[in-house]
């Protein structure tokens, strides 16, 4: 057995233990870095590479070998050519090479009962021609469109997964599927409404966004389902507007059909990761109940009191914030690795990962000498 086969298979137990409840042999702990971040640290033009993938095999080369991680570093939801081809709005690529979400509006609020009674044709047939342009025309036209996107996406998808399983065989990342999906509440502000559109409709259609909520439901379950279930693969959710809402409005609109998204995938016997996005302090009780051993990456918050309440049940990740690895010295940034892991390690439970992702690289920042020394530092004492 090669050495890299040896790691997967420890790093996968390390993994299978944290997400049953038991305590690994050490902190599991991901590169918070992204590919845009990458192809930066390689010295290449971001919009360049996003268009020609086969400029990303060097990039990972050099992006896995200076970078201690325990999960692969990599990959990316959004492509260009496809979102080109379909003539997207929702997601956009920037002057800068970024793909952006701008704000959209995809669901009129007089289309609510349209939406409510069957939110799956509401999609194909009104709100897809609505965000993605090449979706108006004739069937022809917009067969053709959606046949070029959907190969584009395919061969890019492809492409993409010969470099991860390649890094994998030669540094012996763990192997883990991972499905996204998204809380109801979430989708219908994101997609559909706008942050502004579902911030007035709370205070005007209470009812009619609780109902929207419950009919798109089913589509989050399939859509957060991984292939083949099981616990060592997760449902990555991020969660987006509940910190924006009024608990009375968090109560009644955004936490049943969230709770019942989590519940759904967990009793499929797979894991559920949750993005827990700005400030949730407030609604901590809320995510004690649900079910064991869910993962809850923290962006802010009190790491002690996270721990308090939901580290004999559940699995805390995040507080590490970026902006000291961008900052701060070394000592210090390594000085916060030792003050996360042993707030949250003691007793299990803990997966090292920053409070966000890092997607760009500011050439006259310490980031890269800090990001290096941390994942070192919580890779030779991340113990519980």
């Amino acid at each position: 057995m090669s050495d890299a086969v040896s790691l997967t298979n420890e790093r996968n137990q390390i993994f299978r233990n944290l997400f049953s409840g038991k305590i690994p042999k050490r902190v599991p702990l991901s590169n918070p870095a992204t590919q845009d971040f990458a192809i930066e640290y390689a010295g290449l033009n971001l919009a360049e590479c996003q268009w020609d993938l086969t400029k990303l095999g060097p990039v990972y080369e050099k992006f896995c070998q200076d970078f201690r991680t325990d999960t692969y570093p990599g990959g990316s939801i959004r492509i260009p050519s496809h979102y080109q081809l379909l003539g997207s709005k929702p997601i956009v690529m920037s002057s800068s090479g970024f793909m952006q979400h701008p704000e959209v509006v995809g669901l009129l609020a007089e289309e609510y009962d349209q939406f409510i009674s069957s939110p799956y044709d509401c999609i194909i047939e009104t709100i897809l021609p609505r965000l993605y342009t090449e979706f108006n025309g004739k069937p022809g036209k917009v067969a053709m469109a959606l046949a070029k996107a959907v190969r584009a996406q395919s061969d890019d998808l492809a492409f993409l997964g010969t470099i991860r399983a390649k890094m994998t065989a030669q540094y012996g990342y763990a192997t883990m599927g991972v499905a996204l999906t998204e809380a109801p509440f979430d989708f219908m502000a994101d997609f559909l409404r706008s942050f502004k559109g579902i911030s007035g409709d709370v205070r005007r259609y209470p009812d009619k966004v609780a109902a929207a909520c419950e009919a798109v439901l089913p589509l989050m379950i399939k859509k957060g389902t991984l292939p083949n279930p099981s616990m060592l693969g997760y449902s990555f959710i991020p969660l987006h507007m509940a910190p924006y809402l009024r608990d009375k409005d968090f109560a009644s609109l955004y936490w049943p059909t969230f709770k019942k998204l989590v519940e759904a995938l967990s009793n499929m016997g797979q894991t559920v990761y949750l993005f827990v996005e700005n400030d949730w302090m407030r609604y901590l009780d809320y995510l004690y109940e649900l079910p064991e051993n869910t993962i809850m990456r923290f962006e802010y918050g009190d790491p002690r009191l996270v721990k308090e309440k939901l580290g004999k049940k559940h699995i805390i990740s995040g507080f590490y914030p970026i902006t000291l690895l961008q900052t701060g010295t070394k000592e210090q940034c390594i000085d916060k690795a030792k003050e996360l892991l042993d707030i949250l390690a003691p007793g299990g439970g803990y997966w090292w990962q920053a409070d966000k992702s890092i997607i760009n690289l500011d050439v006259n920042s310490p980031v890269v000498e800090n990001l290096k020394a941390v994942l070192e530092y919580v890779s030779e004492n991340g113990t519980y």
